[in-house]
């Protein structure tokens, strides 16, 4: 069956690129959305983590929910985040995978990245490594992750169903995929998809 992408998805990472760079720029700037530690806190994040972590670690983060609520992660897995902006989500689960675990963050702003590996290099986090790509081309190997997390990501992505296709190709067999995200319960009008700046507004 045919799958129409009703936006450019060009144009739209763009607009994502720009909103996310000025977020790793400027966290404090005035968003849409909540960011940093004040946002985990409400999201259900362990408070006790969230205080270990740098500032560098926390302040870009913006997040929807908490994908770990679903389940934690077990020691030793080998974690792919989508979307991993400045890291958060990558070091919370480089806590509980433990250093015999392996965390990839990918990320396609590189202001983020930057600020996510000198975050990861200030707690010497030696098992936690990011990846410049798009979660529609994961640079990922076949079946190499045990869990895929991602919070508030896939809905700022205009062809789903090719990122869920990739998530299964990363995934070892009997893996698992944790995500956060916003949902719309009623059908959305074809003429507001179509409006590309409702997708990033």
């Amino acid at each position: 069956m045919a799958f129409e992408v009703m936006v450019d998805p060009e144009t739209l990472r763009e607009q994502v690129k720009e909103k996310y760079r000025e977020v790793a720029m400027n966290p404090r700037g005035s968003f849409h959305f909540h960011t940093g530690r004040p946002l985990a806190t409400r999201l259900g994040y362990d408070e006790s983590v969230i205080a270990s972590f740098p500032e560098s670690a926390v302040e870009s983060f913006a997040g929807v929910a908490n994908p770990f609520s679903l389940r934690p992660l077990m020691e030793g897995e080998r974690v792919v985040d989508l979307g991993s902006g400045g890291g958060f989500d990558c070091f919370v689960a480089s806590v509980q995978v433990g250093p015999k675990g392996h965390v990839v963050g990918v990320d396609m702003t590189r202001e983020m990245l930057l600020k996510a590996r000198g975050a990861a290099a200030e707690m010497g986090l030696n098992h936690v490594e990011f990846r410049e790509g798009l979660i529609e081309d994961l640079p990922v190997g076949d079946g190499w992750a045990d869990v895929v997390v991602s919070n508030g990501v896939i809905n700022l992505c205009a062809d789903k169903r090719r990122i869920f296709a990739e998530i299964y190709r990363v995934l070892r067999p009997g893996g698992r995929m944790q995500f956060a995200d916003i949902a719309h319960g009623k059908p959305v009008p074809e003429e507001a998809i179509r409006n590309i700046d409702l997708w990033t507004g």
